[in-house]
C-alpha cells in the first residue's frame, strides 16, 4: 500500500550560474541549527574542492540535510554551468520538488531555462526564490513576470504555473512571501518548502528499490552510491540484486556493507532506511549511475533518463618533450590511463577511449570548462601530460550529411561593443537570431552558432568588450556542418634551440610579437614562446648571448627593458593552441609546443598539407 512519509522532504536547488544557490544552502544550514552558535563556518561551505572555492562555482552536486519542525529536509545543491548539466539531470530523480533561484536583477537567464525545463519534464513542483532582493538595482516585480513567461514558454501545467514565490537575500539570511516586506530570517522559505513540496511516497511492504543517481568515491571505502529509497526498506548486510533499465543483461547479487544518511554536512551510519530517505551505500564495487538495487524476489529496475552525450573531445597524451618527467610525479601512460578511467567512476558526462597509439587517449566531455577542470585537478595531483586542441564531435544525419553540435549564445554587452561582437561571431559562422534591449542599458544578442565557433572565443570576447560583456551558452542539438572556421589570425613565435631564455635574446624577440616567457625560463626547439604579430609562425633564438667586443660604447651597456610577458592561464592556453600544437601540462608549468618539434620535419609536413 502506497504511503506518504510526512517527516521527510527532498528538494534540489537549481539556478543559473551565480544566482546564489550555494549561499542559500549555507543560510538554510545555519538557521536550522546545524552549526554551533560560535562555530566558524567558511562561506559557501558546500563548495568543498579547491577549484570550486577558487572559481566560486559549483562543479559537483552535493547532498546535505537540515531538520526543521521535526521534518528532515534533504537538500541537493546543483551546478549552474551548462558543462555540468549532466549533474543536474540526474539528481532531479532523487527529489520531489525544486527551489528555482533567480537573481532579482538579472532575471531569467539561459541556464534558468535549461534547469527549469528538466524539472518541468519530470513534473516536479517548483518554488521560485527571487534572490538578492537587497541589490540596489533589484527589480523583483519585472522578474516575476519574466519567470512566469518562461513557465508558459516551457508549456508548464496549470498546477506548475500556480507556484509560490519567496523573496530572499541569501547573503543577509532573510526571506519573505510578501514582495513588499524584507523578512528577518529563512522561516518563510522553510514553511513554503513544508507546505508546497510533497512528501515522498512509496510502498514500505514491497521489495527494496533504490535508484543510484550519484556516485561518490573515497580512497578508503571505494565507490559510494547515493540514491533515494523508492519502495521497501534497505538495511546493512542485506543481499540485493543490481539491475539497470538500459542494460537488461546486467544482473548481479551484491551485499550492502555500510549504509549512511545525511545530517548537516556529515554522513551518519545507520542500520536501516525506509521509503523517501536519501541514502549513501558502500561496499559494492561495480556500482554505476542509473543502477537499481532491488530485492532478489522482486527484481524491477527503475527507468533512468540517458545522460546527454559529450560534444567536445581532446587527446590526452604522454608528455614526450625534452623537459618531460622533470616536474611531475605521474608521467607514464599507465598512470595517465588509470587516472582517466578512475574519473569515470564519478563523472557520467565524460568518455575515455583508447586510440591507435598506446601513449594517447581520447577524452570527450560537455564543453571546454568541463575538460579544463579535469586537467586542473590532474596537474594538482602531480600528473604531467600533454593535451591537444579541443575539437567537436561530428555526427551524420539520416541522409548521411555531416552534422555538428550547435549552441545558443546569449550575449549582454554595452551598446558600443555590439558591432564588434556581431562581426567576430559572424566570422565564426554565428547567425544573429535576435537583438533586444536588456536591463541596465545593455544590448542582448541571441546567436545560433556551432560549438567549435566558440572554442577559443571567450578570451577575445572579454578583450573586445573591455570586460563588460556577459556570454552564456546552452547546447542546442546537432545542425548541418557550417563550413571551415579559421581559429587564429596570428602565428606563433617558436624557440629555435634548447637552453635558457636570456634577456638579450628576448629583447630582440619582443619586437616580433607578444612573449609568453621571461628571462631564465627553460626552452626547447619547437616550444611556442609567444604570439607572432604576423599570420605565419616565426622561429627565433631566445638563448642568444650578446657578442662581447673589447671596445665599449657609451650606450651599449644600458639595461635592456623587457615588456612584461603575457602569462596564460590554463583556459587561455587551451583557447590559444592551434590544431598543430599541444599544451604541455605539469604541476608547475604550462608550456605550448608544436606537435612536431623538429623544424625541418615540421616544414615538410606543412608542405604536404
Amino acid at each position: 500500500m502506497i504511503q506518504k512519509r510526512e517527516d521527510v522532504r527532498n528538494i534540489a536547488i537549481i539556478a543559473h550560474v551565480d544566482h546564489g544557490k550555494t549561499t542559500l544552502v549555507d543560510e538554510l544550514l545555519k538557521q536550522s541549527g546545524v552549526f554551533r552558535e560560535n562555530q566558524e563556518v567558511a562561506e559557501r561551505v558546500m563548495d568543498s574542492n579547491d577549484i570550486e572555492r577558487e572559481r566560486g562555482i559549483t562543479i559537483l552536486a552535493k547532498n546535505t540535510a537540515v531538520t526543521y519542525k521535526n521534518v528532515k529536509i534533504n537538500i541537493i545543491d546543483t551546478p549552474g554551468h551548462a558543462d555540468f548539466g549532466g549533474e543536474v539531470e540526474r539528481v532531479l530523480k532523487m527529489v520531489n520538488g525544486v527551489v528555482l533561484v533567480v537573481d532579482a536583477f538579472e532575471g531569467a537567464m539561459p541556464q534558468t531555462k535549461f534547469v527549469l525545463r528538466k524539472a518541468l519534464d519530470l513534473s516536479l513542483p517548483v518554488i521560485v526564490c527571487i534572490n538578492k532582493i537587497d541589490r540596489p538595482e533589484a527589480r523583483s516585480e519585472e522578474v516575476i513576470d519574466e519567470v512566469l513567461e518562461l513557465f508558459m514558454e516551457l508549456d508548464a501545467s496549470d498546477e506548475q504555473l500556480d507556484c509560490p514565490f519567496v523573496f530572499a537575500s541569501a547573503k543577509s539570511g532573510i526571506s519573505s512571501t510578501d514582495i513588499n516586506e524584507t523578512g528577518t530570517d529563512m522561516i518563510p522559505l522553510f514553511e513554503t518548502i513544508l507546505d508546497f513540496i510533497p512528501a515522498p511516497e512509496g510502498d514500505p511492504e514491497l521489495g527494496t528499490q533504490v535508484l543510484i543517481s550519484t556516485i561518490d568515491y573515497n580512497e578508503y571505502v571505494g565507490r559510494i552510491g547515493v540514491g533515494k529509497v523508492d519502495n521497501g526498506s534497505v538495511r546493512v548486510n542485506q543481499e540485493v540484486l543490481l539491475l539497470n533499465a538500459h542494460e537488461p543483461d546486467k544482473q548481479k547479487k551484491v551485499k550492502i556493507s555500510k549504509l549512511y544518511e545525511y545530517d548537516g554536512l556529515n554522513k551518519v551510519e545507520v542500520t536501516q532506511s525506509t521509503i523517501g530517505s536519501i541514502v549513501a551505500i558502500s561496499g559494492i564495487a561495480d556500482l554505476h549511475i542509473g543502477d537499481t538495487l532491488c530485492s532478489p524476489d522482486q527484481p524491477k529496475p527503475i527507468m533512468f533518463q540517458k545522460i546527454s552525450e559529450p560534444t567536445i573531445a581532446m587527446q590526452f597524451i604522454v608528455n614526450d618533450s625534452p623537459l618531460a618527467g622533470k616536474e611531475g610525479k605521474f608521467v607514464t601512460s599507465r598512470h595517465l590511463r588509470d587516472r582517466l578511467f578512475r574519473e569515470l567512476n564519478t563523472d557520467v558526462s565524460l568518455r575515455v577511449e583508447e586510440t591507435d597509439s598506446a601513449d594517447s587517449l581520447k577524452v570527450s566531455g560537455r564543453g571546454e570548462l568541463h575538460l579544463s577542470v579535469l586537467i586542473e585537478n590532474m596537474r594538482r595531483e602531480g600528473f604531467e601530460f600533454a593535451v591537444s586542441k579541443a575539437e567537436v564531435l561530428y555526427q551524420q544525419d539520416e541522409n548521411g550529411k555531416k552534422t555538428e553540435p550547435m549552441e545558443l549564445a546569449y550575449i549582454d554587452v554595452p551598446e558600443e561593443f555590439a558591432g564588434s561582437v556581431i562581426e567576430k561571431l559572424g566570422q565564426r559562422k554565428g547567425e544573429l537570431r535576435n537583438m533586444s534591449l536588456a536591463n541596465g542599458g545593455y544590448t542582448r544578442l541571441e546567436f545560433s552558432i556551432p560549438s567549435r565557433g566558440l572554442i577559443g572565443y571567450r578570451g577575445e570576447f572579454m578583450t573586445d568588450t573591455k570586460g563588460n560583456g556577459i556570454l552564456n551558452t546552452i547546447f542546442d542539438g546537432y545542425g548541418l556542418f557550417k563550413g571551415e572556421i579559421q581559429y587564429r589570425k596570428q602565428g606563433s613565435l617558436i624557440a629555435y634551440e634548447a637552453g635558457e631564455a636570456i634577456t638579450y635574446g628576448l629583447f630582440n624577440a619582443q619586437e616580433r610579437g607578444t612573449l609568453f616567457i621571461t628571462a631564465g625560463e627553460k626552452v626547447y626547439s619547437g616550444m611556442v614562446i609567444g604570439q607572432s604579430g604576423k599570420t605565419e609562425d616565426v622561429e627565433l633564438n631566445v638563448c642568444k648571448k650578446k657578442q662581447l667586443t673589447n671596445t665599449r660604447s657609451s650606450s651599449a651597456d644600458e639595461a635592456l627593458r623587457l615588456t612584461p610577458p603575457r602569462i596564460l592561464s590554463l583556459e587561455q592556453a587551451l583557447e590559444f593552441i592551434d590544431t598543430d600544437e599541444l599544451l604541455e601540462v605539469t604541476p608547475t608549468c604550462l608550456r605550448i609546443r608544436k606537435k612536431i618539434l623538429d623544424p625541418t620535419m615540421r616544414k615538410r609536413s606543412g608542405n604536404k598539407k
